[in-house]
């Protein structure tokens, strides 16, 4: 029988379906029915630090006097972070499966204290997304991707639990941030966050949201990224996010060199059986192909074959629409 059987940040799974950080995962009876239905590990609803301060800000919109307001700043930090310490900590006692905290966050800020109160709380690991897009004219190059280190190594240096490290794709080359942030401690990185989507209502004239759902198109950029990542970066677990809609895109997954995959949109769209589905595929494709394990195939597509590797790079593509010029 397949053994679908994986290590990612040092933990041990199952298999490698990793539900993402979604709503479902803010409710731990919906985490035990997510292992239920065969999931591998779970990452909890992010702790937003853009949530925090905006409510900030709208508290100081009401004029209170300073030294009020920042003991109802305080008030509501401590809040918010013991509601997340109950959420790990239900889930845990419901779980057998790891459960990885999630902190979303911009800037250096407190993190550190959550993250040392995260661990406390009983979370297997924490996931760290530093989300954001710079826009500003004086932007120094580098400035962003740096950031991602600073907060890494701010909270290596207070947790001992596993710290992954969710990137965005807009940095400007992942493989050296990949690799800057494996010098600094990082345990993982998963590639990538699923940016808010922007659209226009033309009648309305007003921004709204797009879609919310990734789409199996989506998968090309990670896959990219992970194939020549995990190549490049040696020892260092890399999970896929985005685009992943079928057990056929596990198994891609795993060929360019991920250990895992995060799966948010398949399962809203289908339900938590759609786990169990992608594993029978998954497991199917090992048998039918000769592999005993997922370690057997990890990254045996990736750009470490020099054929694989001009694949993987090539930025044009001119030659396969020869045809129709």
């Amino acid at each position: 029988m397949s053994d679908l059987k994986t290590s990612f940040a040092g933990l041990e799974l199952k298999n490698p379906v990793i539900v993402s950080s979604c709503g479902r995962t803010s409710i731990p009876a919906n985490n035990k029915k997510l292992e239920e239905a065969g999931a591998g590990a779970i990452v909890l609803k992010s702790l937003f630090e853009e949530n925090i301060v905006s409510q900030a800000a709208q508290i100081n919109q009401g004029g209170v006097h300073t030294e009020e307001l920042d003991y109802m700043q305080g008030y509501m930090r401590s809040a918010m972070l013991q509601e997340y310490v109950n959420l790990i900590k239900e889930s845990k006692s419901l779980c057998s499966i790891p459960i990885i905290a999630s902190i979303n966050c911009f800037s250096n800020g407190e993190w550190k204290d959550f993250a040392k109160v995260i661990e406390e709380a009983g979370a297997d690991a924490l996931e760290l997304n530093v989300m954001g897009i710079r826009t500003a004219v004086d932007y120094k190059d580098g400035e962003f991707e740096e950031k991602h280190v600073e907060i890494l190594k701010a909270i290596k240096a207070c947790v001992k639990i596993p710290v992954i490290m969710k990137l965005g794709s807009n940095v400007t080359n992942p493989a050296s941030l990949v690799s800057k942030l494996k010098i600094a401690g990082a345990d993982a990185v998963v590639l990538f966050n699923r940016f808010y989507q922007t659209n226009i209502d033309i009648e309305k004239m007003q921004y709204t949201t797009a879609n919310v759902f990734t789409t199996p198109a989506d998968l090309a950029t990670p896959l990219r990224w992970t194939g020549i990542i995990s190549a490049a970066v040696k020892n260092v677990d890399i999970a896929v996010s985005g685009g992943v809609h079928s057990g056929e895109d596990v198994v891609k997954a795993i060929l360019a060199g991920a250990s895992a995959v995060e799966v948010c949109s398949a399962i809203y769209s289908n339900g938590n059986e759609w786990i169990g589905k992608a594993k029978e595929t998954v497991a199917d494709w090992q048998s039918r192909h000769g592999y005993a394990s997922v370690k057997e195939y990890c990254g045996k597509m990736n750009a470490a074959d020099s054929k694989n590797e001009e694949k993987l790079e090539r930025t044009q593509f001119l030659k396969y629409f020869e045809q129709y010029m």
